[in-house]
Formats: C-alpha cells, sequence, structure tokens
C-alpha cells in the first residue's frame, strides 16, 4: 500500500459494527420503551395524577414478576443443563395450589378473603422457601447426592401435591371451588400494592447473592465434571443458585399466582436471539423479552379485549407450545 494511500485513510473513523447479542438487546429495550410508553398513555382518561400512579403501580409488580421468572428459569437450566426445564418442575407451582386448596379446605372461601394479604403472601413465600430448603439439604446435602435425584425427587412431590390437592378439590361445595379456580391462575391485573415493597426487596435481595457469583454462571453450562475440573466447589454454588431460584419463584408465585411455561418460552428465545450460552447477554435478553411480552400483551388484554380473556392463558398457551417444539426436535443441552 502506498504512502498517499495510508496518509488518506489514517484520518478516517474506523466503522465500529456491533455484536449480535449487543443489537437484540438495544432493540429490545426500544420495544420495551415503547411497550411502557404505550401500557401508561394508550385509553387514559381522566386524572393524570391518578392514571399515571395506577398504571405505574402495576407495571412495577409486572417487571418484578417478569424479571424473577426469567432469571430463575435462565439459573435452572444453567444448573440442570437442559434447555426444557423451569423452577416449577420441582413443585413449586403444586404447593401453591395444594396451599390455596387447604386454604379453602379448612376455612372457606369467604373467611380466607378476610386473611390480610401480607400475611397470606408471607406464608406462601415460607412454606415454599422452606420446603425446597429441606428438600436441598435432604437431598443435595452429601457427597453422593446429585442433583438429577434432586429434580426427579421434585417432580413426584409435585404429582404428590396436586393428587392431595385435586382429592379436596372433589369436596369442596361447587360455589367455593368456583373462587378456587380464580386463585389458581395467575393475574397478573389484580394484585396487592401493598406487597410491592416486600416483594422487591426479596427479589433484590436474591439478586445480590446472584450477582456475587455471576463468574460461575458460564462454567456451570459445561458440565459438573468440567466445572469440578477447573476448581468450581460446584456443590456449593449450585445450592446458592438454587436458593435464589426458589426466592426468585416463591415471590413471583405468591404475587401474582402460579406460571408454568412463561419461562420457558422467555428463556429459550433469549437463547435463539443472542445465539450464545454467556449469561452477561442471556439474562439481560431474557428479562427484556419477559418484560415485552408481559407489560405489551397485559397492554393488548386490556385495550384490544377489554379483559375477555387472561393473559395468563396467552403465555402458557404460547409457553406449551414452545415446550412441544422443543421435545420434538430434542434440543437439549
Amino acid at each position: 500500500m502506498s504512502h498517499d494511500v495510508i496518509a488518506a485513510t489514517a484520518g478516517q473513523p474506523r466503522s465500529v459494527s456491533l455484536s449480535r447479542p449487543v443489537k437484540v438487546l438495544l432493540i429490545l429495550g426500544g420495544l420495551l420503551l415503547a411497550a411502557v410508553i404505550g401500557f401508561m398513555t394508550i385509553g387514559a382518561k381522566g386524572s393524570w395524577d391518578f392514571v399515571l400512579p395506577f398504571r405505574g403501580t402495576k407495571v412495577v409488580a409486572i417487571a418484578l414478576v417478569g424479571y424473577a421468572i426469567a432469571v430463575s428459569t435462565v439459573l435452572f437450566q444453567t444448573i440442570s443443563n437442559n434447555r426444557i426445564l423451569t423452577p416449577s418442575i420441582m413443585g413449586f407451582d403444586a404447593l401453591y395450589i395444594l396451599l390455596q386448596t387447604m386454604l379453602v379446605f379448612t376455612f372457606g372461601a369467604q373467611r380466607m378473603v378476610t386473611i390480610p394479604p401480607p400475611l397470606r403472601f408471607a406464608l406462601e413465600v415460607v412454606l415454599m422457601v422452606g420446603f425446597a430448603s429441606l428438600l436441598y439439604r435432604w437431598l443435595f446435602g452429601g457427597a453422593r447426592r446429585s442433583l438429577h435425584l434432586l429434580i426427579l425427587v421434585g417432580i413426584i412431590f409435585g404429582v404428590l401435591f396436586r393428587s392431595l390437592a385435586g382429592f379436596m378439590q372433589r369436596l369442596i361445595d361447587p360455589n367455593e371451588f368456583a373462587v378456587l379456580q380464580d386463585m389458581l391462575f395467575a393475574s397478573f391485573n389484580s394484585f396487592d400494592r401493598d406487597l410491592l415493597v416486600v416483594s422487591a426487596v426479596l427479589v433484590l435481595l436474591a439478586s445480590a447473592v446472584a450477582w456475587r457469583i455471576r463468574h460461575t454462571f458460564d462454567v456451570l453450562t459445561l458440565g459438573r465434571e468440567m466445572a469440578i475440573n477447573l476448581g468450581l466447589d460446584y456443590q456449593r454454588v449450585v445450592t446458592i443458585i438454587l436458593i435464589v431460584v426458589t426466592v426468585l419463584v416463591a415471590v413471583s408465585t405468591a404475587l401474582v399466582g402460579p406460571v408454568t411455561f412463561f419461562g420457558l418460552l422467555v428463556a429459550n428465545l433469549a437463547y435463539q436471539l443472542t445465539g450464545t450460552y454467556k449469561h452477561r447477554w442471556v439474562v439481560p435478553c431474557a428479562v427484556m423479552l419477559s418484560l415485552l411480552c408481559l407489560i405489551g400483551g397485559q397492554m393488548v388484554v386490556e385495550r384490544v379485549f377489554s379483559f375477555t380473556t387472561s393473559l395468563s392463558i396467552i403465555v402458557e398457551f404460547l409457553g406449551g407450545i414452545m415446550f412441544i417444539i422443543l421435545l420434538i426436535r430434542g434440543v437439549t443441552r
């Protein structure tokens, strides 16, 4: 190359090409911002002093739930090395259903409504976290215990909880059963706003714990043997991640109800869009997808369908389709 050509090109700025994950996050960020603005403003009537706080509180609740579902699913798939598993496989949703059924069966629907929401929220979170802690300590404490055994026992407990709940539901008065059915579906529209602060604190604490061990996530994707060979304290790290996942799932389930397949949907879409398994890209992408789907979906349910359908039904339907597709393809890590 001649000196003239070098001199001519030396002063020109180099073109910076963004990587695929960065482009995906920027696009999702723009769409998410548009969805939030649309949710806050479209169809707004009356005083903005009422509309903005009312809708803003709903956005915060949806954001907490979406964040908790996305992060817990990605981390659970990381430690299980399987992209078709979600934390609900451990029986958390079944435990929530059993708890609600027992409350209606014991106290009745009318008395159950009178129970203060903070007390019910605390009871649900404590029971789910306590159940998981005992399960982890029992099955994951010894040197010979495996994560696969833990998942298998969680599945068995889930079947047991659903069977017990189904038995009690057959004995409940039909009118009270109708009330119970409404409680067993996730609702992103009706939630207790007094629980948002407690939920946010629990989610932040769990996120802080996960942030401290974030450097281990990519190592765990290599598998148990490889992670141990690289010097990772596998059992300790996996136990911490399981506790974080439990807290996130417990908070989201107690706040809005059980959501089974939604995490599977956003996690696998995040893998596909980013084209990588690095958690610094996958986790933010999954969170943005989760918030975009929930906020945008809730806006469509409210403004287009006028509350004639439920957002949980839509997301579970799409997540179930994703689950079937993954099973047919045999996509496992």
